[in-house]
């Protein structure tokens, strides 16, 4: 056809127009070593001494049959299944999952959203699909899925900040501070927080709790934070004491308790309320026990006039 390096001139073996046009374009150019075998079998290709390769024929319709086959599965929606059974059992089936950061998830069910069947190739896994599924999951505020080759998981989780347990009606529901339901309450870890009552009490609750913090010795005992009307509290000790505060001045009257319990340990004593509403006198209500006790006590003190009669006689 032609000489890959020419000499004095470019060395034509048959004639014809497009071979000269050809002899024309690559006179003196040179040809890198790994194309020159290929141009030749290409400048070969339609004259008379070209020879197909052996078994050039099965080749071509293992080609056009693999190619067809390769067409039919994507057109039909099958690739991603293909994929998946390919590369799962070459080695890529997800084995490991690491959960990060979970308090409260279940790794139970985060399991469940990712949805293995135990072939599950990482590769064929869509992560993001994962992802949106995990953040539906009531306690996770982010998540992030992270595949490592060739078969791990690692979900990494941020969880919602608990706050307080909400009782409205007869449910119990955990909420974060601004009042947004998480959950709800099941016994166990998070028993310790704070419990407010009554509605509008999940919305109004952290100001007031925050309030409540300027002053330890109450804020340390109180269990229960009971809105009234929406438009008051009261609050519960752990002891069982009920403070009733007013609408307004709430402040000062948490001062004068805080006083109050520090000088004689009002808290401390047999007492089911303290009704501080009105701001010039503070109202104590008795427990029913220590009411039976003061009678008692009553009906065995003598009375002034039996005595004076023993004394006579």
């Amino acid at each position: 056809m032609f000489a890959l390096k020419p000499r004095h001139g470019l060395r034509v073996s048959r004639g014809g127009a497009g071979v000269s046009l050809l002899s024309d374009l690559v006179q003196g150019f040179v040809l890198p070593r790994w194309l020159r075998r290929p141009v030749r079998a290409f400048g070969r290709f339609g004259m008379d001494d070209f020879k197909p390769p052996r078994f050039a024929a099965g080749a071509l319709n293992a080609l056009v049959l693999g190619a067809a086959a390769v067409y039919g599965t994507v057109v039909g929606g099958h690739m991603p299944a293909v994929v998946q059974a390919v590369t799962a059992r070459t080695g890529f089936a997800v084995d490991q999952i690491k959960v990060i950061g979970n308090r409260e998830t279940s790794e139970i069910d985060v399991l469940e959203r990712l949805q293995l069947d135990g072939w599950t190739s990482l590769i064929g896994m869509n992560a993001d699909e994962a992802r949106d599924r995990i953040a539906a999951l009531p306690w996770v505020s982010q998540v992030s899925v992270r595949k490592t080759y060739p078969n791990a998981i690692e979900v990494k989780l941020d969880e919602r900040q608990p706050f307080a347990i909400w009782q409205h009606n007869a449910e119990l529901t955990v909420i974060e501070s601004s009042g947004k339901a998480i959950a709800p309450y099941r016994p166990g870890g998070l028993s310790k927080l704070p419990v407010v009552v009554g509605q509008g009490a999940e919305r109004d609750a952290a100001a007031f709790i925050a309030k409540m913090e300027a002053f330890p010795g109450l804020a340390s005992r109180a269990r229960v934070y009971l809105r009234i009307a929406a438009r008051r509290w009261d609050v519960q000790f752990e002891n069982g004491v009920v403070a009733k505060l007013p609408e307004f001045g709430e402040d000062v009257a948490l001062a004068d308790l805080e006083k109050m319990d520090r000088d004689s340990g009002l808290l401390s004593k047999d007492i089911a309320v303290v009704d501080l509403r009105l701001s010039d006198r503070v109202v104590v209500r008795l427990t029913p026990e220590a009411v039976e006790r003061r009678e008692a006590a009553l009906k065995e003190k003598p009375k002034p006039h039996k005595a004076k009669a023993e004394k006579r006689t």
